[in-house]
């Protein structure tokens, strides 16, 4: 990663990419400029749903890469390829400017997208803390000062290993080049004296990794990283990576692996870094769902709204391994953003059945999902 010797680039200037906020401050013109009762009619429809804590916006199902255990390469021979597209992102322009986030990445890559940046933009002048998720493969200097630059609040890169660990699950990624990417978006941040983004790693921990989970802190000190969120294969797309979802079979199994993380958290302390863990309970009753569907939305790159991530994996004719059997996968969505406003598909009937049943009878989707809530 090219450096100027005296800490700058004059060469490098985001501010001259163009159409880069360009198309967000269109947007928001438009409308600031609709009519008085449009604005009011706007404002009533969200007054019958909750200020959202989050929405997560697929950016693309596309990917310049092939992990192992995703939906996206054990699916490849039916899965639909396709962007968000601006016409139907700026659809949810009145729903960011009530919701507390928006993090944008679902099940593909988001550098790919021509108008990330502009996407960005438009989350921002809404008033959200905006993050993304990226490999890191395509992030190159230019994309960094970009990054810093725009705003974002949150940039996570997703590993599952370290070093060949990592290589060998996430097909099409190197462990070494997505660590020079956190150091060169973590020097560009120094270079601009600018405290955002906060650059996670989004650790997906394999049970086949577990053994060598220790070597994890010690790989990303010093590099950049402020933090890291350790999770577990949710999705089990195939019965060839069962063995990898790791669920502690008791109690104790699980006090020995909350006791490991507790000693890992201590070092991470140390070395400056927040480690996060979201380990599966042994007991079903115990588990909360961490997707928050009665309080967030997930919006997939076609339009559809769902619950979560997992109930929207854009393939055809799926099968899976929920609760140590394999089942049939229907994807459940309640509607478009395309032919209707969000508040209008909350509170669709299907929707509101979905919310009001969830803790006491999951929709079949989510009763064997490995973050099944308590019932």
């Amino acid at each position: 990663m090219r450096k100027n010797p005296g800490g700058t680039d004059d060469t490098i200037n985001s501010a001259s990419d163009a159409g880069s906020g360009v198309l967000a401050g269109e947007v928001v013109a438009e409308f600031r400029g609709s009519s008085l009762i449009g604005r009011l009619k706007e404002w009533w429809a969200f007054q019958t749903m909750p200020r959202l804590d989050w929405v997560q916006l697929e950016v693309t199902t596309r990917c310049n890469a092939s992990c192992r255990y995703c939906p996206r390469t054990v699916y490849r021979s039916s899965w639909i390829d396709r962007d968000l597209s601006w016409e139907t992102f700026r659809l949810l322009y009145p729903v960011m400017k009530r919701t507390r986030m928006v993090h944008l990445q679902g099940w593909g890559e988001p550098l790919l997208h021509p108008c990330l940046f502009d996407m960005i933009a438009l989350a921002k002048k809404a008033g959200c803390v905006v993050g993304t998720t990226t490999n890191g493969m395509l992030l190159d200097r230019r994309t960094a000062v970009r990054l810093v630059e725009s705003g974002v609040d949150h940039v996570a890169f997703s590993l599952a290993g370290v070093g060949d660990q990592n290589d060998e699950a996430r097909r099409g990624t190197r462990f070494s080049a997505v660590l020079e990417a956190i150091a060169g978006l973590a020097a560009e941040k120094k270079i601009r004296r600018q405290p955002t983004p906060v650059i996670g790693v989004a650790y997906l921990l394999l049970r086949s990794h577990l053994p060598d989970i220790g070597r994890m802190i010690p790989a990303l000190a010093g590099v950049g990283v402020q933090q890291i969120v350790v999770s577990t294969l949710d999705f089990v797309a195939h019965r060839d990576l069962a063995e990898e979802y790791l669920a502690p079979a008791d109690q104790a199994a699980y006090g020995q692996l909350k006791f490991r993380f507790e000693q890992m958290s201590e070092e991470a302390r140390r070395q400056g870094l927040a480690l996060y863990g979201n380990l599966v309970l042994p007991d079903p009753e115990g588990r909360v769902c961490t997707e928050n569907p009665c309080r967030a939305v997930f919006v997939s790159s076609d339009g559809s709204i769902s619950p979560c991530a997992f109930a929207g994996i854009p393939a055809e004719r799926l099968s899976c391994v929920a609760g140590g059997k394999e089942s049939n996968y229907q994807r459940l969505t309640f509607g478009a953003i395309n032919n209707e406003t969000l508040p209008a598909v909350w509170k669709s009937a299907a929707y509101r059945e979905f919310r009001a049943s969830f803790g006491r009878q999951p929709h079949p989707l989510c009763q064997n999902c490995a973050k099944r809530p308590k019932r």
